[in-house]
This record gives C-alpha cells, sequence and structure tokens, in this order.
C-alpha cells in the first residue's frame, strides 16, 4: 500500500469498524427508525452537551444545513477569509441558501481579530445584509484554537444578538491535544457539526449538534438537500466505533507529524512552517515541487503539492513510514545536489 500524507481523509475502516459495521442493527433513519443512528446521535450530544444531534454525510452538508438554519435568505454569516465553511464548500450558502457570506482576515493561529469583527457586523440598514451568525473551524490548518479567544468571541456574539457555529471537522483533534473533554470545546456555541471520517477514520460521517429547534429545523434542511438515508445506521455504526476506539489514538498521529517535522527540518531545502496536531506545512523551492512529488510516487508516497507543502499523519501511517518518508526526501535533494 501506498503512504499516503494527502489528508487524514484517506484512511480505510479497521477489521474492528467493519465488523462493527457489518453488524449494525438498522431501520429507515428518514422516518427515524434507524437504531444505530439514534444511538450515536444521543451520545455525542450527550458527551458534547447539547440537547439533540443529527446524522449527515458529510460536513460539508452539515455545515450547510446548520447555516442555512440559523439565517435566511438575504442574511449574512461572518467567517475567516480562509475558513473551510467560506472558502472550501463550493459557496453552498450563497448558492443554495441564498445567504451572503462575509469573510474576515485571519491572524496567523486562525483566530478571528475582534476588533474587525466588530466592525463587519451590520444591523437593521436595508442597504446591508443583516449579519446572523458567526463561524469559527477548531482545529484551523492543524492549530487549536486559543479558548480564551473562542471565549471572547462567543461572548461578542452572544453580546449582539448574533447566532455562533463551529465547524469542528478535527475537533478531537483538538481533544487530544489540549486534553479537554470534548463538552468544553463546545461551550458556549448555538451549533457544532463534527466529523468522522478525517482523523477518526470512518468511511463517512458528520454529526450536527445543537437545540432541539435548531435540529428539527436542520432536520428539514438536510432532507432538502438530499441527504436523508435510509438505513444510515451501517454508516453510523462506524462512526461509533471510531468514537470509541480511534480517539485517543489521535495523539499518535500528532506524536508522528512531530517526528516528520523533525526529521525534514535536516534537510536543507526544506523549511518546516508550521507542524500542529496531525499536518505539517513545508516549503520547498517551486522548481522542486512537481518533480519531488513525482519521485515520492515512485517509491510509494502520495503528497499534495500547492504553494506550500501539506502533509498529514493519520491511523494508516505507522512511525516507520514516516522515517521511510523523510529518507526519501532527504535522497530527492541528495541527488539534486550531485
Amino acid at each position: 500500500m501506498m503512504i499516503d500524507l494527502r489528508s487524514d481523509t484517506v484512511t480505510r475502516p479497521t477489521p474492528g469498524m467493519r465488523e462493527a459495521m457489518l453488524d449494525a442493527p438498522v431501520g429507515d433513519d428518514v422516518w427515524g427508525d434507524d437504531p444505530s443512528v439514534a444511538a450515536l446521535e444521543a451520545i455525542l450530544a450527550e458527551r458534547a452537551g447539547y440537547p439533540s444531534a443529527l446524522f449527515f454525510p458529510s460536513g460539508t452538508q452539515s455545515n450547510l444545513a446548520a447555516l442555512m438554519s440559523h439565517c435566511g435568505r438575504g442574511d449574512e454569516f461572518i467567517a475567516g477569509q480562509y475558513s473551510h465553511i467560506y472558502r472550501d464548500e463550493g459557496g453552498g450558502a450563497a448558492v443554495l441558501g441564498g445567504i451572503q457570506p462575509q469573510p474576515i482576515e485571519q491572524d496567523a493561529n486562525g483566530c478571528l481579530p475582534l476588533d474587525k469583527v466588530e466592525a463587519a457586523v451590520k444591523g437593521e440598514d436595508i442597504h446591508h445584509a443583516r449579519t446572523r451568525l458567526i463561524a469559527l473551524e477548531n482545529t484551523f490548518r492543524g492549530k487549536v484554537l486559543s479558548q480564551d479567544h473562542v471565549e471572547r468571541l462567543v461572548n461578542f456574539a452572544a453580546e449582539h444578538g448574533l447566532a455562533t457555529h463551529l465547524d469542528g471537522a478535527r475537533l478531537f483533534n483538538a481533544c487530544v491535544e489540549t486534553g479537554q473533554p470534548l463538552s468544553a470545546l463546545c461551550t458556549g456555541f448555538d451549533s457544532v457539526s463534527v466529523c468522522f471520517s478525517k482523523g477518526l477514520g470512518a468511511p463517512v460521517g458528520s454529526l450536527l449538534m445543537g437545540g432541539e429547534a435548531f435540529i428539527a429545523q436542520a432536520r428539514r434542511w438536510r432532507k432538502t438537500l438530499g441527504g436523508g438515508m435510509r438505513q444510515a445506521g451501517i454508516l453510523a455504526a462506524g462512526c461509533r466505533y471510531a468514537l470509541e476506539h480511534q480517539v485517543e489514538r489521535l495523539a499518535d498521529d500528532h506524536r508522528h507529524a512531530r517526528l516528520l517535522a523533525e526529521g525534514l527540518s535536516q534537510i536543507d531545502e526544506v523549511e518546516v512552517l508550521a507542524c500542529d496536531t496531525n499536518m505539517v506545512f513545508i516549503e520547498i523551492p517551486e522548481c522542486h515541487r512537481e518533480e519531488l512529488k513525482i519521485f515520492l510516487q515512485m517509491q510509494g508516497v502520495l503528497i499534495a503539492v500547492s504553494t506550500r507543502l501539506r502533509l498529514v499523519t493519520h491511523l494508516d501511517v505507522r512511525e516507520d513510514d514516516i522515517r521511510y518518508v523523510i529518507r526519501c526526501i532527504g535522497d530527492y535533494f541528495a541527488g539534486q545536489r550531485v
């Protein structure tokens, strides 16, 4: 098998997860009859401190349903300029929800400067889209958001009558990195989306959490968006297995990322820009980007190439794999020097 560092979405279900999915009791989730889905929703809602939860096929759809439940047509949400919910989800809020995004330039840690947020909030002036929601992302490019910053922004939103949504696609990485329970990192948010198909290794699945009335509204939007699934318990069982068996092991991914960053920092042509949780960002001379990608693929290693390289560790990557990748990259640049 290839060593795939393109993302933590590339993982394959473990034998234990496959067995759990095979044995899952199922019903029709659109009718509310799937016991495996209901169990997963109840367990996660309790852990996160919310009255209710709803199972979605993807984080993109979960985030979109949250936006459409918080905002109406002609309303606005505030999010980071490089946040996934604004930049990487196909413009769904505008295209399908008629909701205007207001991007805010983030600082190096992914935080939204409070003064810029305050300046962007719009009220009832008929010339403006009305600001209804502030959305944050945790983790952001592997970085865990400062809890002090989160609390300040959540309090600001409450003071201004705004709702808050947390895109917690990798929130379990933040839990493991900080040692904080899920409920602590969700405190104050009106809604939270978490994903099971990234670091936790499930093939499909995200959950949206919030109040009962909010989730009832999100359920309607899920159906409209084509996210109502029938015997979805097979998928929910994989997510529950991940929740019970593959959260604490995220610490291994974080350790492997640090090992990778330390090894690559010893190579002259490689600049390690950041290493947080399970993500390592590096810079190499532009003339080597595509050639390195091709070279590594020939050695059995997959990477994604852009203006800077993101290498992501996950449950299918072992410590020996990390050492092999470091050696391969070192060999590539050693060959270029000859």
